[in-house]
């Protein structure tokens, strides 16, 4: 007899450039176990140290439309000129090898990615205030200021997009950020097996449940108030 195909838990973070999205991704992904990553395919070039397989799968633009054609991909987009989208293998392979899927993907993705898995849990990490956002975005040094007043005004536009997500963290404080979001993984896996919770495993869904869209919207209307209106979409 067959074994049935694990059914992986599809999860999706989406963040302004400079949120400390990767730093939180790549704390969770040394902490829980069973979770896989889903690296992006682009057509732009890479930056600084930034290498093929690790940050971006580096494709040119027709090895991108031929994957378009040939139905390879969950979601995709055009920003600023280049291509980005997210491989429909990365979700059989968690399925074949009995993992969950991390999906780190911009908004324009994440509502792509939940017309077609209705069910994925979405996560939407907001930076303090804009004040905040900025002085990350300097302080990393990577752009110049011209780039730095384009993402300013594209994570006007991405936070507005907040309440289609299931949970929002607001990453203020790094270590609290982390275990925040190692709770929300570890809880929707609980809350999915349906079992008795021991009394460690209900302080991981109560921690989780703080930041659930209907328990955090009123810590996060300041942050909007702190952002200036922007129409202009983008991923990192």
């Amino acid at each position: 007899m067959s074994v049935p195909a694990h059914k992986p838990l599809v999860y999706i973070i989406s963040a302004p450039s400079g949120s400390g999205k990767s730093t939180l991704v790549n704390e969770l992904l040394k902490s829980v176990s069973d979770l896989e990553f889903s690296i992006s395919y682009t057509t732009r070039a890479p930056r600084g140290s930034e290498t093929d397989g690790r940050q971006y799968y580096f494709v040119t633009r027709t090895e991108f439309e031929k994957m378009i054609r040939d139905g390879e991909f969950l979601e995709h987009a055009e920003v600023f000129g280049n291509y980005y989208g997210t491989a429909r293998r990365f979700l059989h392979d968690a399925e074949n090898n009995g993992r969950d899927l991390l999906l780190d993907i911009d908004v324009q993705g994440a509502a792509q990615i939940k017309q077609k898995l209705p069910e994925a849990t979405s996560i939407f990490i907001l930076p303090p205030n804009r004040k905040t956002l900025e002085e990350r975005l300097r302080k990393r040094s990577e752009d110049c200021e011209e780039v730095i007043q384009r993402r300013l005004i594209t994570a006007a536009h991405e936070i507005e997009n907040y309440d289609r997500y299931s949970f929002i963290l607001i990453n203020d404080h790094l270590e609290e950020s982390i275990e925040i979001l190692q709770a929300i993984v570890r809880s929707e896996r609980l809350l999915r097996a349906g079992r008795p919770l021991s009394a460690d495993e209900s302080k991981f869904v109560e921690m989780a449940d703080c930041c659930r869209l209907a328990n955090v919207r009123e810590r996060v209307k300041p942050i909007l108030d702190s952002f200036r209106t922007s129409d202009a979409p983008g991923r990192d």
